[in-house]
């Protein structure tokens, strides 16, 4: 395992954040419902690699079913989002995913090799590539 640390922030640099994280080992792309909404690009680590380094009082929290473990943060000024973290048993359980937008310590280069998984989150079929990924 390559971990490096990756600084990341939102757009008005309020919230600032850190994540030990490898992104060789892959990034995804998922169907379901809410990353459809927010093209989201993320990489799934365990959430003592991640630390809000400022501004976590300026982040806002979302659940798309209140009462379960996925919390989806924004900052409630830029309206960026940061992450998710959460439990999915299919994924590994505890999961902090880390929305790869967010990293500023990253090349483009660096972002146009990056391996991509698409997930079949749509169908709760998480390891599984969706049959349209194009959109993704």
């Amino acid at each position: 395992m390559a971990l490096k640390k990756y600084q990341g922030s939102c757009h008005c640099k309020k919230v600032k954040f850190e994540a030990e994280i490898d992104l060789q080992k892959g990034t995804y792309k998922c169907n379901c419902s809410y990353c459809a909404k927010v093209r989201n690009w993320g990489h799934i680590t365990k959430p003592e690699f991640f630390k809000w380094m400022s501004g976590q009082s300026e982040v806002s929290v979302y659940q798309i079913n209140p009462g379960t473990p996925n919390e989806y943060y924004f900052c409630k000024h830029c309206g960026v989002r940061l992450g998710t973290k959460g439990y999915i048993e299919e994924i590994g359980g505890d999961y902090m995913s880390v929305t790869i937008a967010t990293l500023d310590n990253i090349t483009p280069s660096e972002l146009a090799e990056l391996p991509v998984q698409c997930m079949d989150g749509a169908n709760n079929d998480w390891y599984s590539v969706p049959k349209v990924t194009r959109h993704l």
